[in-house]
């Protein structure tokens, strides 16, 4: 192999984010983190850890919580992907969003839109009704802050208005 070829060939990929259908050629190694990033402009998504230790890149992946920096893009073809961007309505936010405001859950806001994905994945699950269920089904983001109480507090007011749209709108 001379130096001039590529190590690997560009993949096709399809995939829907925040309702907008993309036909895209990546390389296999590419992360989901990055394409959202580095190629979508979707920078919402955070970098945080990049090793899936702080939940900052945390998305819904055909409605379930993924974090994109464990992700590999070619990973999601034919997949439907919600990030921050896509949550609120036009102008109007999200019940969580309007939660999260009202209970001061964010701080510095780094953390935020992981946060806020990935409780509107645990609410699409289902599996939790309890301030406890909710810690735990949490765990997996981290908030520099501290603002963990803020942050339980936003979810479990939002949960019950997130459980009859199952968690998030397309």
């Amino acid at each position: 192999m001379s130096d001039c070829e590529p190590l690997a060939a560009l993949l096709p990929i399809q995939l829907t984010v925040n309702g907008q259908h993309h036909l895209l050629q990546l390389p296999p190694w590419l992360t989901l983190l990055d394409l959202l990033r580095d190629q979508l402009d979707l920078v919402g998504t955070r970098k945080g850890c990049d090793h899936g230790q702080c939940g900052a890149c945390t998305v819904l992946r055909n409605g379930r919580r993924v974090n994109a920096c464990l992700t590999l893009a070619v990973m999601c073809d034919g997949d439907t992907l919600t990030t921050i961007e896509g949550v609120a309505q036009g102008g109007t936010l999200h019940p969580l969003q309007q939660a999260f405001i009202r209970h001061d859950a964010f701080q510095c806001g780094y953390c935020t839109p992981g946060q806020i994905c990935s409780a509107l994945g645990l609410a699409s699950e289902g599996r939790a009704h309890t301030r406890d269920e909710i810690r735990e089904g949490m765990s997996g983001n981290l908030c520099r802050c501290g603002a963990y109480s803020n942050i339980t507090a936003a979810v479990e007011e939002a949960l019950p208005l997130m459980n009859g749209q199952g968690g998030c709108r397309p």
